[in-house]
């Protein structure tokens, strides 16, 4: 058998999204900032993208800045903020931030900026009492990652958004893992700045986009002829860009039947592993992404990490991820496992297994036999332990 249980790191795209893009590339391919027809048809498609992905968090399409993905879009919430001051000013993160907003927020340090790193429990989750705490006269941005895409955590938006607000200060949160899974309506929700990516939603790789609240000025990254309201210059990627429009309307469709199923799945396979021995479920289970599923390894011996996991279930033909990460050879703990209060040894030995359109019942109990058969082989046995 073949499972692909990544869904958190790429997802197939759909026939329709692949269909449109490929009318785009022989059909409508002029170059949307052209006055001739060709260009005016290329527009169209612009425009219509542009309308689809803002239905799905239900803001207004002028809001929407479209850019190469999540990555590009949480750099510009995050510099495009901050080049706006000509001195350092207060910025607030997670301690769970992905890379895309915690890298370029340690370059701010370097400049200078004054960073706030918002601890969190041992679920994942940040207080809001904290944040409230953290602000400063001179706080200009809280940035805070909707849903983590290594342990599944919802963060409370909803008050952390309306903590800033009250204070005057920008809110940003990266919700690349949430769009598409969960219902997001920014006229209701506190946000100043949201980011979202086409490939997590079943689009192409290589689109993604801002909502940046009317009113917000932001200071671009990338200048030239003007495009995305001299927000992102640069020819737009039509073909890319109208298939994650595609991809987002049908999102949006199908999110009432769709969303209820991953989790449905998700609490079968958790239900299924959780007397599995030395495997800890990590993340909330309460407040959790629908789709999510991860655990880190307790060996009383070590040695066995997430990577050689993933590497076990790889062989049997199932596709998973790992917290760690190999940097010139040595494997490094994951960050979130470590700012979640999880030792070393189990920081290295964090996994992920995310669910998608074409998961079925069927992979998980299979998944669930496997990893159990992988356990038999490394791990040692309670039972045999005590002899």
């Amino acid at each position: 058998m073949q499972i692909y249980l990544d869904y958190s790191a790429n997802t197939p795209p759909r026939p329709e999204v692949i269909k449109t893009m490929q009318d785009v590339l022989t059909q409508q391919w002029g170059n949307p900032s052209s006055l001739h027809q060709w260009g005016q048809r290329a527009a169209i498609v612009l425009e219509r993208a542009r309308i689809q992905v803002a239905r799905l968090i239900n803001a207004p399409a002028e809001s929407i800045t479209f850019t190469s993905g999540g990555t590009e879009a949480d750099n510009l919430a995050v510099m495009g903020v901050a080049q706006g001051y000509k001195k350092p000013q207060h910025i607030i993160i997670s301690s769970v931030e992905h890379s895309a907003i915690a890298q370029p927020v340690a370059m701010l340090e370097q400049w200078g900026w004054q960073v706030t790193r918002l601890p969190v429990d041992s679920l994942g989750r940040v207080n809001p009492s904290d944040l409230k705490a953290a602000l400063q006269a001179n706080t200009v941005l809280v940035s805070v990652i909707y849903g983590q895409s290594e342990v599944g955590t919802l963060q409370p938006i909803d008050q952390l958004g309306q903590i800033a607000r009250e204070q005057g200060v920008l809110f940003h949160t990266d919700a690349v893992q949430v769009a598409g899974r969960l219902s997001i309506d920014v006229q209701r929700l506190p946000v100043d700045l949201l980011s979202i990516s086409s490939h997590k939603i079943y689009g192409p790789m290589g689109a993604g986009a801002l909502y940046i609240r009317p009113g917000v000025e932001l200071v671009p990254l990338i200048s030239g002829g003007g495009q995305e309201s001299r927000l992102r210059s640069g020819t737009q990627a039509l073909p890319v860009i109208a298939g994650f429009g595609i991809a987002a309307e049908l999102a949006a469709a199908q999110m009432l039947t769709e969303t209820p199923r991953l989790i449905r799945l998700r609490d079968r396979m958790f239900d299924q592993l959780a007397d599995t021995p030395y495997l800890i479920a990590t993340g909330s289970r309460d407040y959790r992404l629908p789709h999510h599923v991860s655990f880190c390894l307790t060996s009383p011996t070590g040695g066995v990490t997430g990577q050689t996991i993933v590497r076990q279930f790889n062989q049997a033909g199932i596709g998973i991820s790992a917290g760690s990460a190999c940097h010139s050879g040595k494997l490094s703990p994951s960050p979130i496992l470590l700012a979640m209060g999880y030792n070393e040894p189990a920081a290295l030995a964090g996994i992920r297994l995310t669910l998608g359109r074409d998961t079925t019942e069927a992979d998980v109990d299979w998944t669930v036999m496997v990893l159990k058969q992988i356990w038999e082989r490394l791990m040692p046995q309670p039972e045999l332990s005590k002899v």
